[in-house]
């Protein structure tokens, strides 16, 4: 009953801070279409940021093709959107307008995020036998093949990209899905299979000698993430409308290994404020368009060297708040009476 009073008043208080940022609460009150949109871009960043963490912060992996399957939720989503809208609006002509749009979303991004976590398995299963920098390297080349593909097939714009996609998503559908990977996220982690998890970050050799079978438990974190990402793409390309295979290169892989890097590997706060700082630094920085790069690349370092860790490390906000000073997969000191 508790999660469903949580629940309720997530959804209704996403639903009012929409109606009051697209003016259709107070009229004349609005948000600026830069501000909202840099609230958006950062949404999805958590979408993406937070999923990630699962493999390289929670269960100990290097991948780096994260791009990737957000390209496939993305192009996957929006050719559904496109080609199947009116079939799906057709189907339920009793609902009103905005309900009919959401259940064509809400479609599309299924069959968005069920392809990435399909690609997802099917790169899992042989790449996740392998460690370290060897699985970087697997993960980095699904990625650009994956890129090179779609950017081959007409069906969805091919080199001009794709255009013509409905705007389906927006504030609410953005942070709501934010918020269910968040919830997700850590009710995985907060279960015996995110103790497995754990247990093959710190030591995989030592998990695998206590019988954990750690290449099907890493080929689950890697499915779930990559469905994650899935959504995180198609809600990209059902808020700006466009996309392009250059919006899901390597560097886009990269920033998101950024953004937990900077929030904390092992910590899901860490990676929800690693994503809004990104975004909060590069935009602040755009006045300095000619020195942007180079000054977000020395904050970058300077955040390195005092806190190499990140900055929440493998701790969340909460723990902050609470007597509780050991991170997630470490046992209290007895001693100390906890």
């Amino acid at each position: 009953m508790r999660g469903l009073v949580v629940a309720a008043a997530v959804v209704g208080g996403l639903l009012v801070l929409n109606a009051v940022f697209t003016g259709a609460l107070i009229p004349g009150v609005t948000l600026s279409p830069y501000l909202l949109q840099v609230l958006c871009l950062a949404g999805i960043n958590v979408i993406l940021a937070v999923s990630l963490n699962l493999i390289n912060g929670f269960t100990g992996q290097f991948s780096i093709g994260h791009a990737g399957f957000m390209a496939i939720g993305a192009y996957a989503s929006a050719y559904v959107t496109v080609t199947f809208g009116d079939r799906i609006r057709a189907v339920v002509p009793f609902l009103p307008s905005f309900a009919r749009e959401s259940v064509v979303l809400l479609m599309a991004l299924s069959v968005g995020a069920l392809l990435a976590a399909v690609a997802g398995f099917f790169v899992g299963v042989p790449s996740l036998r392998l460690r370290g920098d060897y699985l970087a390297i697997v993960t980095l080349g699904f990625g650009e093949i994956i890129r090179v593909f779609i950017r081959n097939i007409d069906a969805v714009g091919g080199a001009r990209g794709y255009s013509g996609i409905p705007k389906l998503a927006n504030f609410f559908w953005i942070y709501l899905f934010a918020a269910a990977t968040i919830l997700v996220v850590y009710r995985i982690v907060h279960s015996s299979f995110g103790r497995t998890l754990v247990a093959i970050r710190e030591d995989e050799i030592a998990a695998e000698a206590m019988g954990v079978h750690t290449t099907r438990a890493k080929v689950i974190s890697f499915v779930v993430s990559s469905l994650m990402a899935g959504v995180a793409g198609g809600l990209f390309a059902h808020y700006l409308m466009y996309i392009h295979t250059n919006s899901f290169t390597f560097l886009k892989s990269i920033e998101i290994i950024i953004m937990i890097v900077i929030g904390g590997l092992g910590s899901i706060s860490g990676s929800v404020l690693g994503a809004v700082l990104y975004i909060s630094l590069t935009e602040g920085l755009r006045e300095f368009a000619q020195y942007r790069m180079v000054l977000f690349s020395l904050l970058l370092i300077i955040i390195m060297i005092v806190r190499p860790q990140g900055i929440l490390g493998h701790k969340e906000f909460v723990t902050f708040l609470t007597r509780r000073k050991f991170p997630i997969g470490q046992a209290p000191d007895i001693s100390e009476g906890s």
